[in-house]
């Protein structure tokens, strides 16, 4: 039997200017999403979940926000779950 994995990834989200702060407050609602750093209309996020096709859809989802311009996942990485700690923190953090 497999062993359950975690998926996660980062991504830079690219928005309109003036719809930074909406849109940092919109994906920081998002189930599974952080919100890490903002600047130049970027929103830096890391996207948490059970799946690669939950971070897939979810970034899909999140590209199709009225104000985003573009959404690049920029690193994605898989952790069996016993490697998390009670936190959710992985044991490396």
């Amino acid at each position: 039997m497999r062993e359950p994995q975690h998926h996660i990834s980062s991504a830079v989200v690219v928005v309109r200017p003036e719809a930074v702060e909406r849109m940092t407050v919109a994906l920081a609602q998002l189930d599974g999403v952080e919100v890490h750093a903002t600047g130049g209309g970027k929103i830096v996020v890391v996207i948490e979940g059970p799946s690669s096709g939950f971070l897939g859809e979810t970034l899909i989802g999140i590209s199709a926000m009225d104000d985003v311009i573009a959404a690049h996942m920029v690193f994605e990485q898989t952790m069996a779950e016993k490697e998390m700690s009670d936190d959710g923190r992985t044991h490396a953090a």
